[in-house]
This record gives C-alpha cells, sequence and structure tokens, in this order.
C-alpha cells in the first residue's frame, strides 16, 4: 500500500504563490509519473501538471507559464510551485502517483487527500 501526504494550501491573494508538496511512502519499488490534479466545485477533476520518472513534464493549457511541477526522487516527493495565481485556480488539488509495489508483479495508482488552495482578494 502507498500513501501520499500533501502540504502547502491555503489562501492567497491574485498574483500571489503558492508551493504544494506531496510524499509518497510505503511498499514502493519504483514511481514512474507522479502529477498533480485538481476539482473545483460543480467541476470533474482535471489534469494540473504531471512529470515522468525521466523528468518529463506536461501542463494544462491553462496554467503554462505560471505553474512548475518537480520532483526529488531520492525523497519521493514532488512539488508544484503556483506563481501569478488566479481566483479561476481555486480548487482541491490531488496528489496521484503510479509505479511498480515492492511485492512482485504490483502495481500502483494512488491518490492524497487533498489540499484546498483558494484565490480571492
Amino acid at each position: 500500500q502507498v500513501q501520499l501526504v500533501e502540504s502547502g494550501g491555503g489562501l492567497v491573494q491574485p498574483g500571489g504563490s503558492l508551493r504544494l508538496s506531496c510524499a509518497a511512502s510505503g511498499s514502493i519499488f519504483s514511481i514512474d509519473a507522479m502529477g498533480w490534479y485538481r476539482q473545483a466545485p460543480g467541476k470533474q477533476r482535471e489534469l494540473v501538471a504531471a512529470i515522468t520518472s525521466g523528468g518529463s513534464t506536461n501542463y494544462a493549457d491553462s496554467v503554462k507559464g505560471r505553474f512548475t511541477i518537480s520532483r526529488d526522487n531520492a525523497k519521493n516527493t514532488v512539488y508544484l510551485q503556483m506563481n501569478n495565481l488566479k481566483p479561476e485556480d481555486t480548487a482541491v488539488y490531488y496528489c496521484n502517483t503510479n509505479g511498480r509495489g515492492s511485492r512482485p508483479g504490483v502495481r500502483y495508482d494512488s491518490w492524497g487527500q487533498g489540499t484546498q488552495v483558494t484565490v480571492s482578494s
């Protein structure tokens, strides 16, 4: 079993910045992709950004140029640096990771509990 613990959400004014962190622990042999998703009230969960084990990144068009995803493989941790935040970025942000478990033949796809990001003046 793999657990994800997120931190870094909160309330920020438009134009401000926040940095989200997500640490994975448990029965991990390797981590493939790590990513951040978000879900605003009344909307579907959407991909914000993802990063592969090799460092390739993918961003939603709405956050390109403002958000940066990175990972520390030694710490099994993924980060999301969010700059120039807008009210439409308000949502619950979820961390996701997948890879091979410590038991042979077992793969995992795990989600964090979510962290609230609110952008408001």
